[in-house]
């Protein structure tokens, strides 16, 4: 087999073992229902809060899921800071002098620097189109270290578990299990802010997704390297069954049905196949972009992203939601060399999709912004770190206010003289995910007064009637 049809061996099977509203196959199609939660999506959800027609705006959320070791990606630099992060960190410590300097617009006595792998992000930093927020985590309220030890305020379930925190970092409760993620949410609040019902405002490179499972929103799956699937032959005409079968599908999907089930079933069916047309030649239209995208399942999601956006006045969209899961960075061994090749294939991604966002003029339009489920202990298991609590993230896009460390950047210090340390080298969040979260959907456009809808804790950490930023660093005028 040679290196093409190898190429995306891997995200094929990820694609075809997750896809929903593609309408891929017959367990596909199945499997959608219990997304949708049947019932429930039976009742529209048809809102007009915050509906802007003509205002496009696009979020593209980039979970690293594994638990990225964040605190070898933004590291000190300055002597004494460098010192205590070298000293606490042994042999999982980057040499000084490979990091990467960045000089925040805002200084708090610190110098920083970025992973020797993340060339591409300096430059996005130092040209203010790309912001760290250090110390973030999934908090249920504010807790010292005091609390944590005596149980006397809550902390996230599972609190160190992959799937629960992967979970709330999706839903934005941290204090319960839930199905419905902040992305399916927003999509709920804004439905009527596109013109076009028949396509999801939810688009996934990564197939189903808590993120963006809201209670009457369900993601459509592309593919990162052909676009819009839709089912087997349906549009074909070069065999004598082909039409039999299309003329079969229509018959089952186009009539209302009285039960529930079964028309909440036809009307998902019918929705993938129109969608799927739409998209497709949409796709098929994108333009050449400048920068050419990677030839891996990272950069080809990002290209496919891409290549949407180049339609959005097409699809009569005004809002889209983007989701791309890149897993792998679980590195409890191999984590200096692991680490490496993902960072550079992530910094690679970012630059190419930056550059393409400039060449159609969108990049004051999306913002990409990244997600992990918890960061990595800052002490070494040996040749690898293990799961932590607080870490750092990052936003991109000509909205962002670049250049800018937002957040606390933390002691790395051990033991009692670290307010934060709780052991094993796991940081208690200075800056909760709710604020992040809750940034992020102001500036998509939902109203402040339904961030409590989307953010049930957001009140522990932000006055929703203050007017204020939650954290700064959106430009949200």
């Amino acid at each position: 087999m040679g290196q093409k049809e190898n190429k995306f061996n891997e995200s094929r099977r990820r694609f075809f073992g997750q896809a929903s509203c593609a309408a891929v196959g017959g367990t596909t199609l199945f499997s959608t229902l219990f997304n949708l939660e049947s019932v429930n999506a039976a009742a529209s959800f048809n809102s007009s809060v915050g509906a802007m027609p003509g205002d496009y705006k696009a979020l593209v959320c980039l979970l690293n899921a594994g638990g990225l070791d964040s605190f070898n990606m933004l590291v000190p630099r300055s002597a004494s800071h460098y010192a205590q992060y070298a000293n606490t960190r042994s042999n999982m410590a980057l040499p000084l002098n490979t990091l990467r300097p960045i000089n925040p617009l805002v200084s708090d006595g610190k110098q920083y620097g970025l992973h020797p792998s993340m060339v591409h992000m300096q430059s996005l930093f130092e040209s203010n189109k790309l912001a760290f927020i250090s110390n973030i985590g999934a908090l249920v309220q504010p807790i010292t270290k005091q609390q944590f030890y005596d149980g006397s305020i809550p902390i996230p379930l599972g609190l160190y578990s992959h799937s629960d925190q992967a979970m709330h970092w999706q839903t934005g409760v941290p204090h319960q299990r839930t199905a419905q993620g902040w992305g399916g949410k927003m999509a709920d609040l804004l439905v009527s802010a596109n013109e076009n019902q028949t396509l999801s405002m939810n688009i996934s490179l990564s197939g189903s997704n808590v993120f963006q499972t809201g209670n009457s929103t369900v993601e459509y799956s592309i593919h990162p390297e052909y676009g819009s699937i839709g089912i087997q032959d349906y549009n074909s005409n070069g065999w004598i069954l082909h039409p039999l079968k299309r003329a079969a599908i229509d018959g089952m999907v186009n009539p209302v049905y009285q039960n529930v089930f079964k028309n909440t079933y036809a009307k998902t069916i019918k929705a993938s196949i129109d969608g799927n047309e739409m998209l497709s030649g949409v796709i098929n239209n994108a333009p050449v972009f400048n920068v050419p995208f990677s030839d891996n399942y990272l950069s080809q999601s990002f290209h496919m992203i891409a290549k949407t956006i180049s339609g959005r006045d097409a699809l009569q969209m005004n809002r889209q939601i983007f989701f791309i899961e890149y897993g792998g960075w679980d590195h409890h061994d191999e984590l200096l060399n692991n680490q490496a090749a993902m960072l550079t294939q992530l910094d690679n991604a970012l630059y190419e999709f930056n550059a393409a966002m400039e060449q159609m003029n969108t990049h004051n339009k999306v913002t990409t912004f990244s997600l992990s489920e918890f960061s990595r202990t800052l002490t070494s298991n040996g040749n690898g770190t293990d799961h932590a609590w607080g870490g750092n993230v990052f936003a991109m896009g000509g909205a962002v206010y670049g250049k800018n460390i937002l957040g606390t950047f933390p002691s790395l210090a051990l033991g009692s003289s670290n307010p934060l340390e709780i052991g094993g080298g796991s940081l208690i969040p200075t800056t909760s995910a709710d604020e992040y979260f809750a940034e992020i959907a102001l500036w998509y456009g939902v109203p402040a007064s339904e961030l409590v809808t989307l953010f049930p804790n957001i009140g522990y950490f932000y006055d929703t009637g203050s007017g204020s930023a939650p954290i700064g660093f959106l430009n949200l005028a």
